[in-house]
């Protein structure tokens, strides 16, 4: 099947839309950051940096660190933005520019998310690293996609339970890490199941000056128990990268430089040198990472 031009859009330069990248610019190991900012903090450690392309908040940098390829990538904050920018590139590995059909070969990407979150349990310190096992979320994207095969269904009907949640707040979504992927970075990190919000304020149980409709939900989060295994954290686009990446065939890991306590009421005294930590740590144990053939 040809893709329409109004679903599989490019550029007058035929690069995909929001990325503005051509498939030769894309490695197929991929690291995802929130900021555009944090794309420089990581590729300031390669030895060699062959594409530079921004976008809007999508700033991407390919290079070499160690003998791999590797791109770097900004999502902006959220599950909308993942939603963009995992489906873009998807795209450019699995869909033919000049045919616009998709490959009967696919690519298999391995994307490694670094970025910061808040732990919910007082015995997770700030400063430490976090790596989600699981991931659940709250911002109803992986509902638009017909995804119940990779989805712990028992996991959302207990939490949902659970946590006593209204039906307007929807089914949260569960998904897992790549196993493989994880194998890599159980040493010296913390693990874990994550929360994906799809707010920093109020879906995450902070007060300004607007009340919750819900104000003990992290606290019934955090005493929420499924086999052995708890809540710990939360941030804005763990879930999500786990729906599409396994709904696309690609392997996916989010990696989290706990900046902040939300049970202690603590925060990093400097979370820049917190996230620079997990960046080197990081950027070694991907280095590792055998391709799979």
């Amino acid at each position: 099947m040809t893709l329409k031009p109004s679903e599989f859009i490019l550029n007058e330069d035929g690069s995909i839309y929001h990325l503005n990248l051509l498939p030769n610019q894309l490695a197929t190991t991929v690291i995802t950051v929130g900021d555009p900012d944090r794309v420089n903090n990581i590729t300031k450690h390669f030895d060699t940096i062959e594409h530079i392309v921004h976008k809007r908040e999508f700033h991407t940098q390919t290079g070499m660190y160690k003998g791999k390829r590797i791109s770097v990538i900004s999502t902006g904050i959220g599950t909308d933005n993942i939603d963009i920018v995992f489906n873009e590139l998807d795209a450019l590995v699995n869909i033919d520019f000049k045919t616009r059909k998709v490959k009967k070969n696919l690519t298999s990407l391995d994307i490694i998310r670094i970025g910061t979150s808040g732990s919910i349990q007082a015995d997770i310190p700030i400063d430490a690293f976090l790596v989600s096992e699981t991931a659940v979320g709250f911002d109803s994207l992986l509902h638009f996609y017909k995804s119940e095969e990779i989805q712990d269904i028992k996991f959302s009907k207990l939490l949902l339970e659970h946590l006593i949640l209204p039906r307007e707040n929807g089914l949260p979504y569960v998904v897992n890490a790549d196993v493989r992927l994880l194998s890599y970075f159980e040493k010296d990190y913390f693990k874990g199941i994550t929360v994906t919000n799809c707010g920093f304020y109020g879906p995450q149980g902070r007060v300004l000056r607007l009340p919750l409709s819900n104000p003990n939900l992290n606290d019934r989060m955090a005493h929420f128990n499924y086999k052995d295994r708890r809540i710990t954290n939360l941030e804005m686009e763990t879930a999500g990268i786990y729906g599409l990446s396994k709904l696309l065939g690609h392997r996916a890991l989010s990696l989290n430089a706990i900046v902040a306590n939300r049970a202690t009421g603590e925060f990093s005294k400097d979370p820049t040198a917190t996230v620079e930590r997990l960046i080197v740590d990081a950027l070694d144990r991907i280095a590792s990472i055998e391709a799979v053939i």
